[in-house]
């Protein structure tokens, strides 16, 4: 397991965000991407439209769903999921919600 650099957000609208982090920041869009991403230096910021859920951070694995059972049995809870991509998020007994996604390393 290995952290990106990535962090996901949730907003209701897309444009707002757009024009803060892009328009107020100056943060560069992120090319060629599924969702609004921007580039801030340190890490990419995306956005995908939904309810607000707070600070998604990313973890690449080899293996979602092995991965998935090893956390759940050590107390993290299951957020969301989407087999299709493969990814889902989960959230840690100390708070953190992440994004397990496949490794393309």
């Amino acid at each position: 397991m290995r952290s990106t650099t990535d962090v996901i957000l949730r907003t209701k609208s897309i444009e707002e965000a757009k024009a803060f982090y892009h328009g107020v920041l100056g943060f560069a869009i992120v090319p060629d991407s599924p969702m609004l991403g921007f580039e801030t230096g340190g890490f990419t910021v995306y956005f995908e439209p939904g309810d607000s859920n707070g600070p998604v951070f990313e973890f690449e694995v080899d293996d979602v769903n092995a991965a998935k059972e090893r956390l759940l049995s050590q107390g993290c809870t299951l957020v969301e999921e989407d087999p299709a991509l493969p990814r889902c998020y989960l959230r840690d007994r100390f708070g953190l919600t992440f994004n397990l996604t496949r490794s393309y390393h």
